[in-house]
């Protein structure tokens, strides 16, 4: 039976997110906190606690609101020269928690912060921001230093429950952690006589077909 569903991958650590995956589609639902710079006229209905009209849709949003956006919503009216909005940044990129982070990164729940740490700050690079430069860091050193537990959690967890293990950690940590595993579980068949036999691919089959009937012509 075929899965009804191929994973796609992830592009949210480029420049922009794949919408053909799920986990991209999900962390660009994520709220950013983020200031208008202008009257956003006709969004009343989308956020009427700020629109001071009740709601209705021909009621605009003031100036100098204080708005939580989803992150593709914020990247659509986001414009240098326009000045439409600015965005801030959400707490566990700032700078008292890229303290923590340098002082030990393994002590931090990802997953409960925020599961999509990563691909989210990122996403973050591409507004404008004095902070852009130590937001990137943080997120290198942050990676750098929760990989090697990583991998040596999913090397040494064989048969075992792992939602423990992985309970801390956010979806690009997650899924580190399942390709250690695949590599654990592949090795240790193998080890026991259990793999698949090694064949020859179908593109070296379909080759001596085509120059069989070659010769035969």
């Amino acid at each position: 039976m075929s899965e009804a569903y191929f994973p796609v991958e992830s592009g949210a650590l480029g420049p922009e997110e794949n919408f053909l995956s799920l986990d991209d589609i999900l962390m660009s639902h994520e709220k950013l906190p983020a200031r208008t710079e202008t009257v956003l006229p006709r969004l009343g209905a989308f956020f009427s606690e700020r629109s001071g009209g009740g709601g209705e849709s021909d009621h605009g949003i003031p100036e100098g609101s204080k708005l939580e956006i989803p992150l593709w919503l914020a990247k659509g009216l986001y414009d240098n020269k326009r000045r439409i909005l600015s965005v801030e940044l959400p707490k566990i990129y700032k700078e008292g928690w890229r303290t923590v982070f340098s002082a030990d990164a393994n002590v931090v729940d990802l997953h409960k912060m925020g599961p999509h740490y990563y691909a989210f700050g990122s996403q973050l690079l591409h507004f404008d921001s004095p902070e852009n430069t130590d937001v990137s860091q943080t997120l290198l050193q942050t990676f750098i230093g929760r990989f090697r537990r990583i991998m040596d959690s999913s090397q040494n967890a064989y048969n075992e429950d792992t939602s423990s293990l992985v309970a801390r950690l956010d979806e690009l940590e997650r899924g580190l952690f399942q390709t250690g595993q695949k590599g654990l579980n592949d090795f240790q068949c193998w080890e026991k006589g259990q793999a698949s036999q090694i064949t020859a691919s179908s593109l070296v089959q379909n080759y001596k077909k085509r120059k069989f009937n070659d010769l035969e012509s």
